[in-house]
């Protein structure tokens, strides 16, 4: 351990040394067979019958859970990089459907609708199925595994769609998921705002060293201290604007997250006129200098 490591608190100390969660890790070191019984994804439904069934078709597909395995162990145990097992699958399809829910609320219709005269809730399929398919391609390898992902979705989303969408229907929700997959490498340009939306519910899974931002395991550095600062990620209503992103960190070294990774993925992204970002800082000391931060885009 360096010098500089000892003078941090051993929480965050925790964080540096094992940037991904518990759950994770331990996932790297099941049997595959063991690994993907326990994987279920659960995402409020609500009256969305269609995606009610896509949730239980990918509850029960072995070869997509499979994926986020083998994606996992590449991610953690090879490279020693951030979490990208069943937790970061979860988290980041509530984090897009949230996002999605709270522009039809404020009466900011899908590209679903508008572009195809179809439903909102098959708006809420595209972007659950984009966000459940977004990274299968680190199953073949990070360096380019958008288009590692793209190859592997266009069959599976076929056979999970089978029956409940008809052609030309279902190329068309088909074809909204790839936009949505591509778009969310740092280059990408989203052509929907639900393409949008994946991109930034990517960025937001950043509670607890979750950063997307990848980092050497056990080095103390800004990469490392920033994301360990950010405690807690909420969706609301915002004040100036439809949608707030609420930012709970512990010190302002977090704002280095907000400004270098979550503006990087919303600037482009489509959201800017809708989404704003505040961050709080926890710690009465920090109050005094940074008693709130808002992120311009």
């Amino acid at each position: 351990m360096t010098d500089d490591q000892t003078e941090l608190d051993e929480e965050t100390r925790e964080l540096i040394t094992g940037p991904v969660s518990a759950e994770a890790e331990r996932e790297t070191r099941l049997t595959p067979t063991e690994a993907v019984a326990q994987m279920r994804i659960r995402v409020p439904v609500r009256a969305n019958r269609t995606l009610r069934t896509v949730i239980e078709r990918v509850n029960r597909d072995d070869q997509l859970k499979g994926w986020w395995h083998v994606a996992n162990v590449n991610a953690v145990a090879r490279m020693g990089i951030n979490d990208h097992s069943g937790v970061h699958i979860q988290t980041v399809t509530n984090m897009a459907l949230k996002l999605l829910r709270q522009r039809t609320k404020h009466g900011i219709e899908p590209g679903r609708v508008t572009d195809y005269g179809m439903a909102r809730d098959d708006a809420e399929v595209v972007v659950v199925l984009t966000a459940l398919t977004h990274c299968i391609g680190m199953a073949v390898h990070r360096k380019g595994h958008e288009d590692f992902s793209l190859f592997l979705a266009e069959p599976k989303l076929r056979e999970l769609l089978e029956g409940i969408y008809e052609e030309p229907s279902l190329t068309v929700i088909s074809s909204e998921v790839l936009q949505g997959i591509i778009s969310h490498r740092s280059d990408g340009e989203p052509l929907t705002l639900e393409a949008g939306i994946l991109r930034v519910a990517d960025a937001l899974d950043m509670e607890q060293g979750r950063s997307r931002i990848a980092f050497e395991r056990g080095s103390v550095g800004i990469h490392s201290l920033s994301a360990a600062a950010i405690e807690e990620v909420e969706i609301s209503d915002g004040d100036e604007k439809p949608i707030r992103i609420s930012i709970r960190m512990n010190n302002s070294s977090g704002i280095y997250q907000v400004d270098g990774l979550l503006k990087a993925k919303l600037v482009g992204s489509g959201l800017e006129p809708y989404v704003e970002v505040i961050a709080h800082i926890d710690t009465e000391a920090e109050k005094r200098l940074v008693p709130l931060y808002r992120l311009e885009v």
